[in-house]
C-alpha cells in the first residue's frame, strides 16, 4: 500500500468510501479504503457483530467448454472433478517449478467455472490461465463487470437474510447459490476472508451501490459498520490465512506454505506437480509458521527471526492482534523449530514463541 492515490482506478463504491470519511490508498491498482473509524474498531466490530467490504477489486475469469474441467485439473492444485454444482473451493496456481502464480477459489457454477484471483494478480494470472487452457476450453474475463460485497461477522446471516430472496440458512460453507439481494440478481456464497461466518454477493458494477445500501440499512440494530483493508489484513493474520506477496510468493511452494491439504498429487498430473512432489520427497528447508510476541511490540514483514542471536528466518506477515491483544505473525523458519525465538523489531530483539495456527479460535480466545 502507498499513501497517494495517483491515477488508481475506482471501485462502483467508491462514492460510499468517501462519504463514510474513508482514507483511501492506492492498493492493487485501485483507490481503495485502509480504514475508516480505525483498524483496531473496524474488526472488532467484525469479530463482535457484523461489518461490510467492498471487495469489487478482485479478478473473476469464467471458464467454459467442453474442455473446461480437463483446463482446470491442469492448471490448478486442487481437485475439480470434486466440485459439484454450487460448491467453491480453495485452490493454487503454480508454476512448472512448484512456485506460486496466485492462490484462488474456483466456483461451479451452471454450465461453467468461476476463478476468483487476488486483484494484485490479475493480469499476470489472466495471461497465463490464458496461455494454458488447451483445446476445448474458453476464457471470459468478467473482472470489470462484477461488483462484490462482503459482510463478515456473526450477524452476518441475520443482517442478510432480511434483504435476500433466498434460503441463505442452508446454504452451507463454501457453497453458492443464486439470489435476489436488495432487489438484484446476485451470486452468493457463503465464504469470506475473516474467519468469521460471512458472505459474498457478486453482482454488476452498476447494482452493487444497492446492495452496499441495503446491508448497511439491514444491518443498523447490529451496529454494522464499513471495514477497510487494514482490519481485512489483520482478520486474515489472526486466522492464519496466507496473503500473496507476502507469506507465498513464485519462490514457495505449497510444502513450504503448509497448503498441501489443497495440492491434490494423487489426481493426476498438473502444472507444478513433479517440483512439489520431489520438494516433498526431498524434505523443505523451511516451513511456514506462527508465532506470538511475549512482550510489547508490532512484528512487521521483512523483520528477523532469530535464535540464539542467529537468524533463521524472516517475519513474512505481522501485526497486532486486536482479539489477543497482543504482536502476532507469521514467518518461515528451518522444521522442527519450536518453543522460543526472537523478533527483531528495529533496534530491539523481541522474545516470541512459536504458536500454532489459527491464532483467533470462534468462541475460545487464547491470551496466554
Amino acid at each position: 500500500m502507498s499513501g497517494g492515490v495517483g491515477l488508481a482506478r475506482r471501485t462502483p463504491l467508491h462514492d460510499r468510501h468517501v462519504s463514510a470519511g474513508a482514507r483511501l490508498v492506492e492498493f492493487a491498482g485501485y483507490e481503495m479504503p485502509v480504514m475508516y473509524a480505525g483498524i483496531v474498531s473496524e474488526h472488532r466490530r467484525v469479530r463482535e457483530t457484523a461489518g461490510i467490504f467492498d471487495v469489487s477489486h478482485m479478478g473473476e475469469f469464467l471458464i467454459h467448454g467442453p474442455g473446461a474441467l480437463a483446463a482446470l485439473e491442469r492448471i490448478t492444485t486442487n481437485r475439480v472433478a470434486a466440485l459439484g454444482e454450487g460448491r467453491v473451493q480453495y485452490s493454487a496456481l503454480c508454476y512448472e517449478h512448484g512456485g506460486f502464480i496466485d492462490d484462488l477459489l474456483v466456483y461451479r457454477l451452471p454450465g461453467r467455472y468461476m476463478l476468483v484471483v487476488n486483484a494484485a494478480n490479475k493480469d499476470k494470472d489472466l495471461d497465463w490461465v490464458r496461455g494454458n487452457l488447451g483445446s476445448g476450453a474458453t476464457l471470459e474475463d468478467a473482472s470489470d463487470e462484477t461488483g462484490l460485497v462482503a459482510i463478515q461477522g456473526p450477524a452476518s446471516e441475520a443482517v442478510l437474510s432480511k434483504i435476500v430472496d433466498g434460503d441463505v440458512h442452508s446454504l452451507r460453507y463454501y457453497r453458492s447459490a443464486s439470489m435476489t439481494v436488495a432487489g438484484k440478481r446476485a451470486l452468493v456464497s457463503r465464504t469470506g476472508y475473516t474467519g468469521e461466518d460471512g458472505f459474498e454477493v457478486y453482482c454488476t458494477p452498476d447494482e452493487a451501490p444497492a446492495v452496499w445500501d441495503g446491508l448497511f440499512a439491514a444491518g443498523r440494530e447490529h451496529g454494522v459498520e464499513p471495514i477497510g483493508l487494514g482490519a481485512r489484513d489483520t482478520l486474515r493474520l489472526e486466522m492464519g490465512y496466507a496473503l500473496y506477496g507476502n507469506d507465498i510468493d513464485d519462490t514457495r511452494t505449497p510444502a513450504e506454505a503448509n497448503l498441501m491439504w489443497i495440492t491434490k498429487l494423487d489426481k493426476g498430473d498438473f502444472i507444478g506437480r513433479a517440483a512439489i512432489a520431489r520438494r516433498l520427497r526431498e524434505g523443505v528447508r523451511e516451513t511456514l509458521v506462527g508465532f506470538e510476541l511475549l512482550e510489547r511490540g508490532v512484528p512487521r514483514h521483512g523483520q528477523r527471526i532469530l535464535v540464539d542471536g542467529r537468524e533463521i528466518g524472516v517475519v513474512t506477515s505481522g501485526s497486532f492482534s486486536p482479539t489477543l491483544e497482543k504482536g502476532i505473525g507469521m514467518g518461515y523458519v528451518p522444521p522442527g523449530t519450536s518453543g522460543g525465538i526472537e523478533i527483531e523489531i528495529r533496534d530491539r530483539r523481541v522474545p516470541a514463541t512459536i504458536a500454532s495456527l489459527p491464532f483467533y479460535r470462534k468462541g475460545s480466545v487464547r491470551r496466554s
